[in-house]
């Protein structure tokens, strides 16, 4: 499906709205009243999940389809090696190079 520029912008549009109604939803509705303490807990595990979710989609999706590739391989490098305690850049480095080295390589 191919939209025109036009429906591109109509559709931007509409989420932008949707997204400003979102986000003054929660605000109207607690309104200054204290949130129940397992709020906080729910809140606190968001950012994770959807960091989670990002990664998952970005590291197994390849279009409409699951798969595992070099940048899978370079996640997994990544993950072995914060297990282990490895400085954050040289982690960072090494997963880089084993995806680079994979995809020159396949």
């Amino acid at each position: 499906m191919t939209l025109s520029e036009g429906e591109v912008w109509l559709l931007i549009g509409a989420l932008v709205l949707m997204t400003a109604t979102m986000k003054a939803i929660g605000p109207a509705l607690v309104g200054g009243r204290d949130l129940p303490p397992w709020t906080a807990g729910v809140i606190a595990l968001l950012a994770p999940a959807l960091l989670t979710a990002l990664v998952a989609t970005a590291v197994f999706a390849d279009g409409p389809r699951l798969a595992v590739g070099a940048d899978t391989v370079g996640l997994a490098v990544a993950a072995v090696l914060l297990v282990r305690r490895a400085p954050l850049v040289l982690v960072c480095a090494v997963a880089m190079l084993v995806t680079a080295g994979l995809r020159w390589l396949w």
